[in-house]
């Protein structure tokens, strides 16, 4: 082959996967879109009883704490991050990594494949392979990370909703919500105690996971069966120590706690302060406990962000108002709480690839 030739068939090789590239970035941002759209019209399509937006009146500085809420709820996610992020080794040289990006990306990455994939199942995967790929930490630390960061809000979210329910903090008489409430809790407890157990009985789970690679390698599914075994062994060994390790370092496990019950709670103020911007009478406490139990109600519910589920759970909370003013207070609330994450995916992806064409930018 000449060397023309060679110039030639690379050239078209380049052209090739830059188009497959635009293909995807072009697909990505169809798929948000469609998300997007076929939620909004499934939650609020129906809206003949909505009263015209020109003629509602809305207290907006009154919005600007719900803003507020949001915004100091996803630093304190990502403090919390950069708080584990700084204990782990890097598995190349020992030194400690601080990086806000990483912790940034992670968490409103893993925000985003929450609010796209049913049942929220696409979140930690996805953190898991975004650090392992970009953190320089060890994959044991990779995963502790994540994980530790799921179970830590659902262990604070716990704490307050067993405070509210105990204490009466629902509004109203709602038999069905406080029972499928009490469920929910059972769900988010699941994870916490899975999670927990493999860390401190890492033999145990290492025996239920090569059981499970064996059947993955027995239908074809996985090869290389003793190399597969070998890694998830040395995997599982990296992500017990790496969890025991955020449990053992002082201060940092009751540190990751308490901002964790910051988020939650801050997310569950949101509903109160879009109410009383939209002159809805309803004491903070009452909102408060209602949003949670409302929270842990859907939790087991098998639809990205809870759509379908949410909105008609959530009815309960907003029903103060009346019914013209629901669509509108309910549709700012369903912002802050999922289509804002869906919006900034995209958003980071968009920053990722310029960072790759043109250098790095923080």
């Amino acid at each position: 082959m000449s060397e023309v030739e060679s110039k030639t068939k690379d050239s078209s090789l380049g052209l090739k996967k830059r188009r497959q590239k635009i293909f995807l970035v072009v697909l990505f941002v169809l798929i948000n879109v469609a998300v997007i759209a076929a939620t909004a019209i499934s939650e609020f399509g129906n809206s003949k009883n909505a009263t015209e937006f020109s003629e509602i009146r809305i207290d907006w500085w009154l919005l600007i704490p719900a803003a507020l809420c949001f915004i100091v709820a996803i630093t304190a996610e990502i403090f919390k991050y950069v708080l584990m992020i700084r204990e782990m080794p890097s598995k190349e040289n020992g030194k400690k990594i601080d990086d806000w990006k990483l912790a940034r990306r992670t968490v409103l990455l893993g925000r985003y494949y929450d609010n796209v994939t049913p049942a929220a199942v696409g979140g930690q995967p996805f953190q898991i392979y975004y650090m392992r790929k970009n953190s320089g930490l060890s994959k044991g630390a990779s995963t502790a990370v994540p994980i530790f960061g799921m179970i830590s809000l659902q262990i604070a979210f716990i704490m307050i909703a067993l405070i509210c329910f105990l204490f009466g903090g629902v509004a109203g008489d709602h038999p069905v919500l406080i029972v499928t409430a009490w469920i929910g809790l059972l769900f988010y407890a699941f994870w916490p105690v899975m999670v927990i157990g493999a860390s401190f009985f890492p033999k145990f789970t290492t025996k239920v996971t090569k059981l499970f690679v064996k059947i993955l390698v027995k239908f074809k599914i996985l090869k290389n069966r003793e190399e597969k075994l070998a890694k998830v062994e040395d995997e599982i060994k990296e992500y017990a120590k790496s969890v025991k390790m955020i449990l053992k370092t002082p201060g940092l496990f009751v540190k990751v706690i308490l901002l964790s019950l910051v988020f939650n709670l801050l997310v569950a103020m949101i509903p109160f302060f879009v109410l009383t911007a939209f002159g809805g009478n309803v004491g903070f406490w009452a909102s408060l406990g209602t949003t949670i139990a409302v929270m842990s109600a859907v939790y087991f519910i098998p639809t990205p962000g809870n759509s379908g589920a949410a909105e008609g759970t959530f009815f309960i909370v907003f029903s103060t108002l009346s019914s013209g003013y629901v669509f509108w207070a309910m549709l700012i609330w369903r912002f802050f709480s999922y289509y804002i994450y869906i919006l900034m995916g995209p958003i980071i992806y968009f920053v990722m690839h310029l960072e790759k064409k043109h250098g790095r930018i923080e």
